[in-house]
């Protein structure tokens, strides 16, 4: 058998109507993370999908209770063919946000796979069921290929909380890193960077929100009898986050600002052009940092976004000066950005402008991360990538969104390599939800043809991979 027979049976087997059949049973349990009534569905979708798949290809199962959020378990799945073979950890969550039934569009329902031409409908049909069935779909074909062999050892990590920013992930792998030894990474979540494209991430953005509140006085008073004469927080706050981003959305802050770009990343980044895709909304050619390319504002910079603001009351205006005012704010970065010290650039940034009436409270943050793009691992990806779709890959740096990739590539010490089966315009926590068909049979080519070659020649590239771990370490 060779790798290309080995795709050619996965394509057959997508092609005969087996994967949609899974996904539809899938996408069919309400596994709704944020809520307390899907307690059991959560479980359900382990002990009956994800378990007998595995099982079924000679996984050992190993399930733990979440140690930070009740009935959201885990799933820690492993199959050592040989303990001198390398190892691949994957991964994958089963939970989705909200179904949001009632807003779905006629005819749709988030608990039905729906078909319409190249769209799969459903709840989870991108994020994240569509995504994992894929994969575990290519270990079978592999599996299968080598007549019950894989050619490398594998551990899968599935969680059930993902959707509620993955409490307990983290000491999980803490707490098991025996079970989730590995020498590579490689899961598919998050989008393409376009629906055409096939795309490697190597990492994402880091993400941090914080809140800015003023709090003046106890109550609001009438503007005609004391306008002029009472500070507004709602303008003081305003005139705050205006001294923290500008009015072409470029962040004002310089310790929150990243390195400059390399010259690596922006060679890496000159490939890729952003938006212009069918139902992608219309980029501000005038909006971010200046002098940088829709690519490098993205995938390389920091932005500050203001998520929501609140002074008064929106819904039934008074003619009163609000006592308050408080607003959400966002930082996205990229490596080497002081993330940790947020609250401490931001404050000492307000009272250097004025503003030190202004309470900065960090909400929660998770760091950036990125594997190094001249990994050896990462030219072999796109190669195989690029063998198997006919198509040249895009490679970023990074996600622009985040994901908890620190969990495998700092905790765990992984090189992580993101392969995505779904595409901006996806509908991803948002009603209609879809995943488009011809993205995930060309998904179970590249990764049928990824997983057989590594079974090929996976100890050379972990011995290559190593070395040049090694010589960076030594220019360092």
């Amino acid at each position: 058998m060779t790798g290309e027979q080995a795709v050619a049976l996965a394509t057959a087997y997508f092609d005969s109507g087996e994967f949609k059949r899974v996904l539809a049973r899938r996408v069919a349990l309400a596994t709704e993370s944020q809520r307390d009534d899907r307690d059991l569905l959560l479980q359900r979708y382990l002990d009956e999908e994800i378990a007998p798949a595995l099982s079924a290809l000679g996984f050992a199962l190993h399930q733990f209770d979440n140690p930070q959020a009740k009935n959201r378990p885990f799933l820690i799945a492993t199959r050592i063919e040989d303990p001198q073979l390398p190892t691949m950890l994957c991964y994958g969550h089963g939970d989705v946000v909200f179904g949001d039934d009632e807003n779905w569009r006629p005819g749709l329902t988030p608990w039905q796979l729906v078909e319409e031409g190249d769209r799969w409908y459903a709840r989870g049909s991108a994020d994240n069921k569509g995504q994992h069935s894929v994969n575990i779909a290519a270990l079978e074909q592999v599996y299968q290929a080598r007549g019950g062999k894989l050619g490398f050892n594998c551990t899968f990590l599935f969680e059930m909380g993902e959707e509620i920013s993955s409490p307990g992930l983290a000491e999980i792998c803490r707490q098991q890193p025996e079970l989730l030894r590995a020498d590579l990474f490689i899961a598919s979540d998050g989008p393409r960077l376009n629906a055409v494209r096939p795309t490697l991430f190597l990492g994402s953005r880091g993400c941090v929100n914080f809140r800015l509140s003023i709090n003046a006085r106890a109550k609001d008073y009438h503007s005609g009898n004391w306008g002029g004469l009472l500070s507004n927080p709602g303008t003081q706050l305003a005139s705050a986050i205006a001294c923290l981003v500008n009015a072409q959305g470029q962040l004002q802050v310089a310790a929150l600002k990243p390195p400059a770009i390399s010259d690596q990343v922006r060679a890496i980044l000159s490939d890729i052009d952003v938006g212009g895709n069918d139902s992608d909304p219309e980029i501000d050619s005038q909006w971010g940092e200046a002098g940088l390319s829709g690519a490098e504002r993205l995938y390389g910079w920091n932005t500050l976004e203001v998520l929501a603001f609140l002074t008064g009351n929106p819904a039934r205006p008074m003619n009163a000066i609000p006592g308050k005012a408080t607003a959400v704010c966002q930082l996205r970065f990229v490596v080497e950005t002081d993330w940790e010290n947020l609250a401490s650039h931001i404050s000492a940034h307000l009272c250097q402008h004025g503003f030190d009436y202004v309470d900065v409270e960090v909400i929660r943050g998770t760091p950036a991360t990125r594997l190094d793009p001249t990994d050896p691992l990462v030219s072999w990806a796109l190669e195989v990538m690029e063998a198997s779709s006919g198509k040249k890959p895009a490679l970023l740096p990074n996600l622009g969104g985040s994901l908890p990739n620190e969990v495998f590539s700092d905790i765990l010490g992984l090189p992580t390599l993101w392969i995505p089966h779904s595409y901006p315009a996806c509908g991803q926590h948002a009603v209609d939800e879809h995943m488009l068909k011809s993205i995930a049979r060309e998904g179970l080519q590249m990764m049928t043809a990824l997983l057989w070659d590594l079974g090929e020649q996976g100890a050379q590239l972990i011995a290559r991979h190593q070395a040049h771990q090694a010589r960076s370490g030594e220019k360092s």
